[in-house]
């Protein structure tokens, strides 16, 4: 798969503060890739970057190969985006509306315009004034500016805003088609972890204007994912120390008096048999199966506590 977006060491200074600290990672053809992050960790910063509205202080941003510094127009040529909420003319239709973005791209026809109220369910609304549109519609509408192009880099900031679950799912879909049927990149930043695990296939955890981590959220694709389970035993101290010397073991960690730990794939009954042969009373093993919200939540945490260990 060809790589759409690629964002190499992006640092942005804003007066002597450093807002973006060095962000890397890479968006490839038919991806749908989430950005997450706590309020002021860096996520609106970095849109506003991706698409030409600021320029970072170091570092490159490509989209199809074109740097956004160097070559913008051709860059930008390839890129559909809703930041924030879309600005409409309350006045105009929504097909003026789009026909108004249409001649703002050039070569758009009037088929597209027709084809695109289709795709973002609009098409019996299409020509009512935009004014007596809901929050929702307007939502809709503002994807449906960002299809007009068919872009190879479709970029959406907290697109899920005022829809209901319908409107949600058709918003999943159409996002899901365009990916597919355009073989195109989406970037989508939210706040709502649950909307991300549904729809993304990888996920980028961004705090205190850095890339914690990046990971697959398609386990069954991912060759580096690991089994998530959990023991109860009142030998903690016991079965911690068999656990870490165990290679197929990554991770132990206690949680309210369970242990949790990270294996490799297909080894949880080689450590179930192991504590028992040592004489450990197992009293129940489980796999845990992890949300977005739970490894959001343990990357912060994990932030938290490296903050605390640089400050002593």
């Amino acid at each position: 798969m060809a790589v759409v977006l690629e964002v190499k060491d992006v640092k942005k200074r804003i007066g002597k503060r450093e807002i973006i600290k060095g962000v890397s990672f890479s968006v490839e053809e038919g991806e749908i890739f989430g950005f997450l992050g706590p309020n002021g960790a860096g996520k609106t910063t970095t849109i506003r970057m991706l698409v030409g509205l600021i320029a970072p202080t170091s570092g490159s941003i490509c989209v199809m190969g074109h740097d956004i510094r160097k070559e913008r127009s051709k860059a930008l040529a390839n890129v559909g985006c809703i930041v924030e909420n879309p600005d409409m003319y309350g006045y105009l239709t929504g097909k003026e509306n789009l026909i108004q973005f249409a001649k703002m791209y050039g070569g758009i026809s009037k088929e597209r315009i027709d084809e695109v109220a289709e795709i973002i369910g609009l098409k019996d609304r299409i020509n009512d004034k935009v004014k007596k549109y809901s929050l929702g519609m307007k939502q809709r509408l503002g994807l449906g500016q960002a299809l007009l192009v068919k872009p190879k880099l479709l970029i959406l900031d907290e697109p899920t805003n005022g829809l209901d679950p319908m409107g949600i799912m058709d918003f999943r879909n159409i996002v899901r088609t365009m990916a597919k049927e355009n073989n195109s990149a989406v970037f989508i930043s939210s706040h709502i972890l649950a909307e991300i695990q549904q729809v993304c296939d990888t996920v980028a955890f961004i705090n205190g204007g850095e890339i914690k981590a990046v990971e697959s959220l398609r386990e069954d694709e991912s060759s580096n994912s690991g089994e998530h389970m959990a023991i109860v035993t009142l030998e903690l101290d016991k079965s911690i120390e068999i656990l870490r010397k165990l290679s197929y073991v990554r991770e132990v960690r206690v949680d309210k008096q369970e242990l949790h730990l990270v294996l490799e794939k297909g080894t949880s009954a080689k450590v179930a048999s192991e504590l028992i042969k040592q004489g450990v009373i197992v009293e129940e093993f489980y796999k845990i199966h992890q949300t977005l919200e739970d490894r959001f939540m343990q990357i912060l945490e994990e932030g938290e506590g490296k903050d605390v260990a640089a400050g002593m």
